[in-house]
């Protein structure tokens, strides 16, 4: 793919550091942002919800642990093939579309005399439609943004979403306990119409990206989309360093066990495992304003690589067997790396053609989700086996060792393309 050369006003334009009160002030982004802030606090709810559903209806934590799985499942298998609508249709049709579907379908899902194989295929559909809807709006977000705007309107949404998690992590099961399951399902629910409607008023109306004339099938618009994504060499080492979060994500999902690990009598072992699962969080929300805030967009691509190579190295310490603290601290610092994800993502959107954008996001996107599921699932196997600390150390071991070559395959990329793009 040949790079093309700015003019030098241009690009030194594109290069200027944003700040977040002029990302703020674009009307667009922000009821982009808090559209998605609203549907997110009310899926948090909402999973909590449906899980003390199950676990009440059925008495089984398989079937719990099966129905938390259908929030993985549909994201890996639909989100190739649906992505594509984003990239078919008008974007902001596609996110008011799937959050009217959305509302109707966890509406049913709150009616109490919902069968629970009904209630199961409910919750398919509605994380499935989760697939075009997140790719629309990752397409749309650099037609409202450009240049280093993109990358803190990024930032931002990313420290929403985990604050948002770790908010949904502390006070979901307060709530549930309060309303009941069914209730908060149906604000959940009501989200979604909310988010419809700030989508409506707050997003002009854009035209569909493709081309004029037939569209299309969708099967062809997948592999367009994947020959694209994985037929460019740095298109390929950026997606890779997306999906490495699979190996820093995987100590969240053997939270449990490790707290048991580090139970010492002085804090129960529910409070350790809240403090482990919002740690990482924590460190994301640090890591993404430092990040976009006081280091410049060509230091961001430079760093991008050590950062990488620190979102996995910390999960060395836990071989050692330390206590919660230092537990803790080292969960924050890999964290705090995996700001990384903001340079991939800003480098990713320039290399991507406007009109495949939808297409390429959503294959990223599933790929993103079968990393963390498949981390996750082995994670919990290798801890039964070995034990949580050295399933977390391995994790980390093996982390730093893909990071580190990604790292020098981008490098050595960056350094191919700037003769390039000389003057």
């Amino acid at each position: 793919m040949r790079t093309r050369r700015l003019p030098g006003r241009h690009r030194r334009a594109t290069e200027r550091q944003a700040t977040y009160g002029e990302v703020i002030a674009v009307k667009e982004f922000r009821a982009l942002w808090y559209g998605q802030g609203l549907s997110l606090l009310g899926d948090q709810l909402a999973q909590v919800a449906l899980a003390v559903l199950v676990y009440d209806r059925t008495g089984s934590a398989l079937a719990t642990a099966a129905v938390y799985a259908l929030t993985y499942l549909p994201s890996i298998l639909g989100g190739p093939l649906l992505a594509g609508l984003a990239d078919r249709f008008a974007r902001r049709g596609v996110m008011v579309a799937c959050d009217l579907l959305r509302a109707a379908l966890v509406g049913v899902m709150a009616l109490p005399f919902m069968p629970f194989p009904v209630l199961c295929g409910l919750v398919f559909l509605v994380v499935l439609l989760s697939a075009p809807f997140s790719a629309a709006r990752a397409a749309l977000l650099p037609e409202v943004l450009e240049g280093d705007r993109y990358v803190v309107g990024s930032a931002l949404q990313n420290m929403t979403n985990q604050a948002v998690q770790m908010l949904g992590f502390a006070a979901g099961g307060a709530v549930i306990a309060a309303m009941g399951p069914y209730r908060a399902l149906a604000i959940n629910a009501a989200t979604f119409l909310a988010s419809a409607l700030i989508i409506v008023t707050g997003v002009r109306r854009r035209p569909a990206s493709g081309q004029d004339g037939d569209k299309p099938s969708m099967w062809k618009m997948t592999r367009a989309g994947a020959r694209l994504v994985f037929g460019d060499r740095k298109l390929r080492t950026l997606v890779l360093f997306a999906w490495l979060c699979g190996f820093y994500v995987l100590p969240e999902g053997i939270a449990v066990p490790y707290a048991v690990e580090l139970y010492t009598g002085v804090l129960p072992i529910p409070v350790i495992t809240g403090l482990l699962m919002a740690a990482m969080p924590l460190g994301t929300v640090l890591g993404a304003f430092l990040f976009s805030r006081f280091v410049s967009p060509p230091g961001r691509m430079r760093l991008m690589g050590w950062l990488a190579m620190l979102s996995c190295a910390p999960l060395i310490v836990t071989a050692m067997r330390p206590p919660l603290e230092v537990v803790l601290a080292a969960w924050v610092l890999s964290g705090i790396g995996g700001a990384y994800q903001l340079a991939a993502n800003a480098a990713f959107v320039q290399r991507v053609p406007a009109d495949q954008r939808g297409q390429a996001f959503g294959l990223v996107q599933s790929g993103l989700m079968a990393a963390q599921g498949i981390a996750i699932l082995i994670g919990g196997y290798a801890a039964e086996k070995l034990g949580p600390e050295p399933v977390v150390a391995l994790s980390g071991i093996t982390g730093l060792t893909v990071a580190a070559v990604l790292a020098m395959i981008w490098t050595e990329s960056r350094g191919r393309v700037r003769p390039q793009t000389a003057t």
